[in-house]
């Protein structure tokens, strides 16, 4: 049976020696697809999902996301798994609605320098101090990651995870540089915890499993990984999300590599 209290969670703008696993797909597509994510992720003793409702993709004519029956489809899952939900807010007029749904809110790279979003996520979530991810630009330098997270905090929260998601570079054997050395500088140079987007550096589902051991071992405190039900068939993002029981075999990795530095999955 599955265990669906989620009080008493640590806030994750506090280093423990739990990693946390952000896990689910790039879009939420339907009931049926976002439940059975669910289900795995909490069968797996798992905290959090997170899933797109609205997706700023570089295509206008690409899948845009569900919007609002997408956050529905979120909390619904939510309440019958036990998890807690996050999902990115893509413009300052969705930062109330999104807030009204989920508990984490996620800031994409396209959107690390749009500061009135920033200046607006950190007063939508200043009384709930609910988590904001925040995601590294993928052309910006750790300095200017660091100096644009203080339009969230000095707006009122500070429970902010940075999210390092891979680098442009000229490099074309994956879509994005991984800059996995981002982790150690952020905790030399911050007090934020930091994330690890593994599968956007990838790109293609089977060089996840390889960034995501790597990024356990450079000391990440949380970890983002796209899972589908049907891969193939995903409206966004299908060729770098594992499938159920290639996440499930990952997992199971991941707590050995973990347990050598005396920490554990959540």
């Amino acid at each position: 049976m599955i265990d669906t209290d989620i009080t008493g969670l640590p806030d994750l703008g506090t280093k423990t020696d739990e990693i946390t696993i952000f896990a689910g797909p790039c879009s939420v597509e339907s009931e049926e697809q976002f439940n059975a994510v669910a289900e795995c992720v909490a069968a797996n003793g798992l905290h959090w999902i997170r899933g797109g409702a609205f997706k700023p993709r570089t295509n206008p004519h690409s899948f845009q996301g569900l919007g609002e029956e997408g956050l529905q489809i979120m909390q619904a899952a939510g309440k019958t798994y036990g998890l807690k939900t996050l999902t990115e807010v893509v413009d300052s007029e969705h930062c109330d609605l999104v807030h009204s749904y989920v508990d984490g809110l996620q800031i994409g790279t396209r959107n690390m320098a749009n500061y009135s979003l920033l200046k607006n996520v950190g007063r939508v979530t200043a009384d709930s101090h609910k988590l904001v991810l925040f995601k590294r630009g993928m052309a910006a330098t750790i300095a200017e990651w660091l100096a644009a997270v203080q339009y969230i905090t000095m707006n009122g929260n500070d429970n902010v995870i940075l999210c390092e998601r891979g680098l442009r570079t000229f490099e074309t054997a994956t879509r994005f540089t991984l800059d996995i050395s981002a982790v150690p500088v952020i905790h030399k140079q911050s007090l934020f915890p930091i994330c690890v987007d593994v599968s956007h550096p990838a790109g293609v589902r089977d060089l996840v499993p390889s960034l995501a051991k790597a990024a356990i071992a450079v000391g990440c405190d949380s970890i983002m990984i796209e899972v589908h039900p049907d891969p193939p068939q995903a409206k966004s993002d299908g060729p770098q999300q594992l499938t159920l029981p290639q996440f499930n075999e990952l997992l199971a990795q991941l707590r050995e590599i973990a347990a050598v530095f005396g920490k554990k999955l959540v």
